[in-house]
């Protein structure tokens, strides 16, 4: 059974605690450059790692704080990491490489409509 949040140990209470403030301030940090950044490209990149690296945080602390608990080590959580620290990148990744292709796509599209329409000849 899991105790109550009172009768945690203080060697366990001030990492976790700490942990989560870290997670919580990092994915705070992705969240506010989602928002705040101009471009797709640079809004794409600041989530992309906050994710990473907030989730960890929050995984960490709850790792310790069930294994402290429950006098065992809780490595579920390890599965949750991986999977995490895999996909987001290579999603943020792929993101940004459909991103490429729209954009290449639509250049080559306007210099041929360009390139079209200057080879018409003056209508009088």
């Amino acid at each position: 059974m899991i105790e109550l949040a009172e009768s945690i140990p203080a060697w366990i209470a001030i990492p976790v605690a700490l942990l989560l403030i870290a997670g919580s301030l990092i994915t705070l940090i992705g969240t506010l450059g989602l928002v705040r950044l101009p471009h797709f490209y640079q809004r794409i990149h600041g989530p992309a790692i906050s994710i990473t690296f907030g989730t960890t945080c929050f995984v960490l602390a709850s790792m310790l704080y069930f294994s402290g608990l429950g006098l065992r080590p809780v490595l579920h959580e390890l599965l949750i990491s991986a999977f995490v620290l895999l996909t987001a990148p290579v999603s943020a990744m792929l993101l940004m490489r459909a991103a490429v292709y729209r954009d290449l796509r639509n250049t080559h599209k306007q210099a041929q409509h360009d390139s079209a329409k200057s080879s018409q000849p003056p209508s009088a």
